[in-house]
Formats: structure tokens, C-alpha cells, sequence
């Protein structure tokens, strides 16, 4: 018996208390910039969306950090080069570029896989 907490508290949201997955705040102080807080997560989606973002040449800076490891969340700071693009939307397209290439990843890897069982189904 011990007073940690559950392991689904690290990775899934509580909708009763209300949380949410993602908020996004604007920077008072630097131009076409802002905050974005992403909930029950980790190092993992932090590095792939900051390099996501860093691809593409509307982004000036996009950094992220880990406030607490204690504390499940990524805050994930996003600055545009101009006014014609706002953080919402290159977050937006990093996060539907991520996805694609995922799909693609995943598509490729049944595809070899099978591949490889066809060619090797009398081996087995």
C-alpha cells in the first residue's frame, strides 16, 4: 500500500474535473507568439512538435519544457516570423503533418511486413 497515484493519471484525462488536452495562451510581451499547455504529456510529443515546428519557416522559435516530472504536462512556447501566420495555425499544421507522416510510417511498416511474411512462408 502506498499513497502514489494511479499509473492512468500520468496519460489520461479526468473530463469530470474537466480537463482539457490542449489551451492555448498569447504572449503579452513578444509579437505573433504564445503559450500552449498540452495536458497528459511528456518529452515525447514535446520534441516532436518543437522539431515539427522548427521545419517550418513560418516558426522563428518553438521551445518546450517539462515544468515538474511529477507534473504530466508540456508547456510549449511558438513564435511566428510575421503577423500572417498565427502560432494556433502552425501548431495546428505541425500537428496534421505529424499525423500524416505517422500514417505513412505505419503504412510502410505493414507493407514490409507482409513483404517479408510472403517471402518467407515457407520458412515458418
Amino acid at each position: 500500500m502506498t499513497n502514489a497515484p494511479e499509473r492512468s493519471a500520468c496519460f489520461l484525462l479526468d473530463e469530470d474535473a474537466g480537463e482539457v488536452k490542449i489551451t492555448y495562451t498569447p504572449d503579452t510581451k513578444v509579437a505573433n507568439a504564445g503559450m500552449f499547455i498540452i495536458n497528459k504529456e511528456d518529452h515525447t510529443l514535446g520534441n516532436l512538435l518543437r522539431m515539427q515546428l522548427l521545419r517550418n519557416p513560418e516558426v522563428r522559435f518553438s521551445g518546450y519544457r517539462i515544468p515538474h516530472p511529477l507534473i504530466h504536462l508540456v508547456e510549449l512556447k511558438v513564435q511566428t516570423s510575421s503577423g500572417n501566420v498565427s502560432p494556433v495555425e502552425v501548431v495546428s499544421a505541425a500537428i496534421e503533418d505529424l499525423s500524416n507522416e505517422s500514417d505513412h510510417l505505419e503504412t510502410a511498416a505493414r507493407d514490409a511486413l507482409d513483404k517479408w511474411r510472403r517471402s518467407n512462408a515457407g520458412q515458418m
